[in-house]
């Protein structure tokens, strides 16, 4: 077993939080929480973990207390839906000294809950990203995000990739940097941390549209128009709420973009073909293991854009595709004839 100076947390067990740990577990000792003592219990005697081989130096807790006892700098990677809950509940045990770094593409809705959101309508006071839940609800002020691609199954193969960690402060970035750097995973820093975390919140609902077009049969020609026009849409959302054009058009936006929008690898995507195919949204949602989060996040985007009157077609058909039941054909004949502005127009 190695032995490290120091050790890591990470908050999650799902796929992306394995998949974290694992990450962290070449530069660091790694503390993994999940809620269940019969999973730690499982994790820690056999050292697998939803079919992946766990290094030794990746130990299993149900506890949040030992987990921020013996931490200095924690990844907090749980679905955006609970992700404030979680905050919570983390709360009580975390020092101003911990340095926290979210790996949650999504958006957090608060006075309003998300199935109201098709007769409501919401700003961007109702909205927060991940980094402004965790100081709404924890002592820590030094925060960021990992973002940019991201496809856990890629990482879990060794496959080079590169990421993003963004943060107000360098101390954060090169704290994420440190641990999670190795020959394979290269982690570029931004100070956009805003703008990070819309890119990668915004670009799941992207994701879907294209996976959609796929399981329609249509070939890379549209999807290719779909997911350039997309960024635009993505850009203008993220304007609105306070986001600049920076992150869009970095690793962590176009990088992020280009790799969940046209993989099979990626959920957002996976979900996207079945829809496409003609599996009806609920089934599809119950049969998939992990959260898809654009299905969340395009309900967000569509209200927003209504509220800031912002010029989103593609938004607005990928949630009318979803959940209101537009046909597939019409969407697509209203994208190609929809009077689109200059092909560059958001920079």
């Amino acid at each position: 077993m190695k032995q490290f100076k120091h050790t890591t947390g990470v908050i999650g067990a799902g796929s992306f939080g394995t998949t974290v740990a694992t990450l962290l577990s070449h530069n660091s000792n790694v503390l993994m929480f999940t809620r269940r003592k019969e999973l730690a219990d499982k994790i820690n005697t056999s050292h697998e973990h939803l079919g992946v081989s766990l290094s030794e130096n990746i130990v299993a807790t149900n506890s949040l207390e030992e987990l921020c006892e013996k931490t200095s700098l924690l990844f907090p990677v749980v679905p955006s839906e609970v992700f404030r809950t979680t905050m919570q509940a983390v709360a009580p045990f975390v020092r101003p000294s911990h340095i926290i770094i979210h790996g949650t593409k999504g958006l957090d809705i608060t006075g309003i809950k998300v199935d109201e959101l098709f007769e409501k309508e919401i700003s961007r006071r109702n909205i927060h990203t991940m980094s402004e839940v965790i100081r709404q609800e924890c002592s820590s002020l030094r925060i960021g995000c990992l973002a940019g691609p991201n496809l856990y199954k890629e990482i879990l193969e060794g496959q080079p990739t590169a990421s993003v960690i963004a943060s107000e402060y360098d101390e954060v970035i090169h704290a994420g940097q440190g641990v999670l750097a190795s020959k394979v995973f290269f982690v570029f820093g931004s100070y956009d941390l805003i703008g990070a975390e819309m890119a990668g919140a915004l670009k799941n609902i992207i994701a879907l549209g294209a996976g959609i077009l796929a399981g329609r049969g249509l070939g890379k020609n549209l999807q290719a128009m779909l997911i350039t026009r997309g960024l635009r849409e993505m850009i203008e959302i993220g304007k609105a709420v306070g986001a600049t054009h920076r992150s869009f058009l970095g690793t962590a936006g176009i990088g992020d973009l280009i790799a969940t929008a046209t993989s099979e690898k990626s959920r957002n995507y996976s979900f996207g073909i079945r829809l496409g195919s003609g599996e009806q949204k609920d089934n599809i949602l119950k049969s998939m293991d992990e959260v898809v989060e654009g299905v969340r996040t395009v309900r967000i985007a569509n209200s927003l854009s209504k509220y800031y009157h912002l010029r989103t077609p593609i938004v607005n058909l990928i949630y009318n595709v979803v959940f209101d039941h537009l046909s597939i054909d019409k969407a697509i004949q209203f994208l190609m004839r929809y009077p689109f502005l200059p092909d560059v127009d958001f920079v």
